[in-house]
C-alpha cells in the first residue's frame, strides 16, 4: 500500500512527539497513555502529549513509521538507513537518542567537526524536528498551530519576552504628537 506525503507526516509528527518516552514497545497498545514533552521548560509549561488519541489516528501495525523503527527491529528511515542499514535491532525508539536537545550547542558542533558523516549535518535538533513534522500535520488536520496554543508560556517566560504582567503599559498618544 503506497502511503501519501501527508500521512508519512502525521506520523512522524506523532513520533516526534514521543521522545520523552525511554521505549515504545512494538505494541501501540502498550505504549502510554500520556507523554510528558519538556524540552521548552525554560520559558513554557510542558506540553501534554495526548498518545493514546494520537495512536488511534493510525493502524496498530504503523508504529514503525512515526518511530522510524520499533524496539528490536533495523532503523526503517531511509535516510538513515544509508549508513545504518546495518547496525541491527535497536534497543530504543526515543526521539532524543539521534535528535539532540541542544543542537547548537558547542559540544554537539564538535561532534559534527569530528563526525565523518555528512549526512549529520543536516539532521535536525529535537525542537526543529517536532515542530517540522508536528507543524504540517497540525495544518493539514486543522489542528491548533499557534505557539501557545501547545506551549503554555511560564511566568519566567512571561518576564523574559515581557508579556503578561510584564508587558510594559501602553504608550499614551494623547499629546497628539
Amino acid at each position: 500500500m503506497k502511503m501519501s506525503i501527508k500521512r508519512k507526516t502525521l506520523y512522524g509528527a506523532v513520533a516526534l512527539l514521543l521522545f520523552t518516552c525511554p521505549c515504545i514497545p512494538g505494541n501501540a497498545a502498550d505504549g502510554p497513555e500520556m507523554v510528558e514533552l519538556g524540552s521548552l521548560t525554560q520559558y513554557y509549561e510542558p506540553v501534554q502529549f495526548d498518545h493514546e488519541l494520537h495512536v488511534g489516528m493510525i493502524e496498530s501495525n504503523e508504529c514503525a513509521i512515526c518511530h522510524h523503527h520499533t524496539l528490536g527491529t533495523p532503523v526503517l528511515d531511509p535516510v538513515c538507513q544509508r549508513c545504518h542499514a546495518s547496525s541491527g535491532e535497536t534497543d530504543f525508539v526515543a526521539c532524543r537518542d539521534c535528535h539532540p536537545a541542544k543542537r547548537f550547542s558547542a559540544e554537539y558542533l564538535a561532534v559534527l567537526e569530528e563526525d565523518i558523516n555528512l549526512f549529520h549535518l543536516e539532521k535536525p535538533g529535537l525542537q526543529g524536528a517536532f515542530h517540522q513534522n508536528c507543524l504540517e500535520c497540525h495544518k493539514e488536520y486543522g489542528a491548533p498551530t499557534g505557539c501557545q496554543d501547545c506551549h503554555v508560556r511560564s511566568e519566567k517566560g512571561d518576564k523574559f519576552f515581557y508579556s503578561g504582567e510584564y508587558a510594559p503599559e501602553p504608550a499614551d498618544n494623547s499629546s497628539g504628537h
